[in-house]
């Protein structure tokens, strides 16, 4: 099964874009009266057969729709500094994807060595993802935003800082409730400053490890991510 993603699908009929036109028809090699699959990224999974197989503007008529198979009782929000080198924070947007994610921020914080960031070009390494891994819930990407903005949005659910330190014991796999939604932040490559892990306490965030070893930051995001994916199956 193959899954290509439009968001402002529409029934009966939907005309892809010219790009998706070509993916779908020249790539793929689909042909009129072939079955395809879609996801609105909201949940949805749309059956439907070409009806047109331009190559510039493939058009489908929509025969079922359906729930996806992949919604979660709980709501997975990550705040992660965008790495220095962007293809480590790519291959984090990917994998994370392909576990189970609902938001990510990125932010930049006092360490931070990337300041910014092509959102455009991230949000396709998402829904490659999304489409690579059978994905009926697209990930929201925010915009870049500064750290402490970040930790001013409010949340309805239990609040993480990854923080390496010596004092710092509590294991994210223990604080974490399941069935709770989780939002953590997981710091640049010099991690976050004392000064921000305290202002991040001070609005209601836990400071935790993820275990024995110090790992770059696109591992511990995905480390983090696969935790409380884990611990709710």
């Amino acid at each position: 099964m193959n899954l290509f993603y439009a968001p402002d699908i529409s029934q009966p009929y939907y005309q892809l874009s010219e790009e998706e036109s070509k993916h779908l028809i020249r790539v793929f090699r689909y042909r009129v009266g072939d079955e395809v699959f879609f996801t609105d990224g909201n949940g949805t999974i749309y059956t439907c057969t070409i009806i047109d197989a331009s190559p510039k503007h493939c058009k489908v008529e929509v025969l079922d729709k359906r729930e996806g198979g992949d919604k979660r009782p709980f709501k997975l929000q990550m705040g992660v500094a965008p790495t220095k080198n962007i293809s480590r924070f790519e291959w984090y947007l990917e994998k994370a994807t392909e576990i189970g994610i609902d938001s990510i921020i990125p932010f930049v914080s006092f360490h931070s060595e990337r300041k910014d960031i092509k959102t455009d070009r991230l949000n396709r390494v998402i829904t490659a993802a999304v489409k690579q891994s059978l994905k009926s819930f697209h990930p929201c990407l925010h915009d870049l935003m500064k750290f402490r903005e970040m930790i001013e949005l409010p949340f309805d659910g239990q609040k993480f800082i990854a923080f390496i330190d010596a004092e710092v014991t509590l294991e994210l796999s223990k604080a974490y409730l399941p069935g709770s939604n989780a939002f953590i932040l997981i710091g640049p490559e010099g991690d976050f400053s004392l000064e921000e892990v305290k202002v991040a306490q001070q609005h209601g965030f836990v400071s935790v490890k993820l275990g024995p070893s110090r790992l770059r930051t696109e591992t511990a995001a995905v480390a983090a991510c696969h935790t409380i994916n884990l611990l709710n199956y």
